[in-house]
């Protein structure tokens, strides 16, 4: 099989990213090919695999991402921004409605959040249904509270955005113990059967920054539904006002986030980059890449988000 792709990232979060609108693959053959895509020790590497999809009446296109471990996120708007971008341009468009795995999301061109950086806005619902976040304990909600059966004594706050996160304000994130948390959410708990995200955050430099134990990844440098997440929580936890502009940092870059109140709506709206750093193809066979051929390297847009990181004190 032979895929032409662009290699892109979302504050960091790296992926290759297909143009899938007109493949016939089934879910097991993406999923192989996401891990032989997003493997770090080989050619291409990524935190996961991007596909653009085929839209519909509702939907101009659809976005599906699988992990580097082959399952299949509801979700990823660091990788939904760059999804966007391909979209608008193949289409011509500025704004659409995108399908994703099980809800919806809004997503429109912006004005650049720093010179030379392409930048598309997010828009998704957040709730903090428990049924929703798939958090089997008692009650609707766990807002600030303690998780029964998790390893540890923190107050988290769990929210989906879709997909599921656990969310904690720390005074300093320490990655041992944000591993050993995201291990055990990982390991598919009787409690958490459909494994979660769970985000250490701390108040920083006037806005939030953010460190993840992604689902299907791992520790990472950035997770662009956490930094929403952990957005949503700091105004349920009075942390950042509902409704006012925070600047979200992770070490991957930053973004700029907005969340309603649950009773307005509790959409979270995130700006950030959608950047694209090569174009090539390749040639998978079995459970390998066969052949890579770098057709363009974006050195404008590499040297725009550059600067931005320049200035960002992580």
């Amino acid at each position: 099989m032979r895929f032409d792709l662009i290699r892109c990232h979302g504050s960091g979060n790296d992926f290759p990213l297909i143009d899938a609108r007109a493949l016939d693959l089934s879910d097991g053959d993406w999923a192989r090919i996401a891990r032989v895509l997003a493997d770090r020790g080989g050619p291409v590497g990524g935190d996961g695999l991007l596909l653009l999809t085929a839209g519909d009446a509702d939907h101009a296109f659809g976005m599906r991402m699988f992990n580097s471990d082959g399952s299949e996120s509801e979700t990823c708007l660091n990788g939904l921004r760059c999804v966007a971008r391909l979209g608008f341009e193949l289409l011509g468009i500025d704004a659409a409605r995108v399908r994703l795995k099980a809800s919806s999301a809004e997503v429109a061109r912006k004005a650049q959040i720093a010179p030379g950086v392409v930048t598309v806005e997010t828009r998704a619902v957040a709730s903090i249904d428990l049924a929703r976040v798939g958090l089997r304990i008692a009650g609707d909600a766990l807002i600030e509270g303690g998780v029964p059966g998790l390893p540890s004594a923190r107050a988290f706050t769990a929210v989906a955005m879709p997909n599921p996160h656990l969310v904690s304000f720390v005074d300093a994130v320490d990655d041992g113990e944000l591993s050993a948390i995201g291990e055990w959410a990982e390991s598919a708990p009787d409690i958490l059967p459909g494994r979660g995200n769970v985000s250490f955050v701390e108040l920083r430099n006037g806005g939030l920054f953010v460190r993840t134990f992604e689902r299907g990844v791992g520790l990472t440098d950035s997770c662009g539904s956490a930094m929403a997440a952990s957005t949503f929580a700091a105004g349920l936890t009075g942390r950042a006002a509902f409704g006012c502009e925070v600047t979200v940092f992770n070490r991957g870059g930053m973004v700029r986030a907005t969340a309603a109140a649950p009773e307005d709506g509790a959409v979270v709206a995130i700006a950030g980059n959608a950047t694209f750093f090569e174009d090539a193809s390749v040639g998978i066979e079995g459970d390998a890449v066969a052949e890579r051929v770098v057709h363009r390297v974006r050195r404008d847009e590499i040297a725009a988000w550059d600067a931005v990181l320049a200035d960002v004190t992580i």
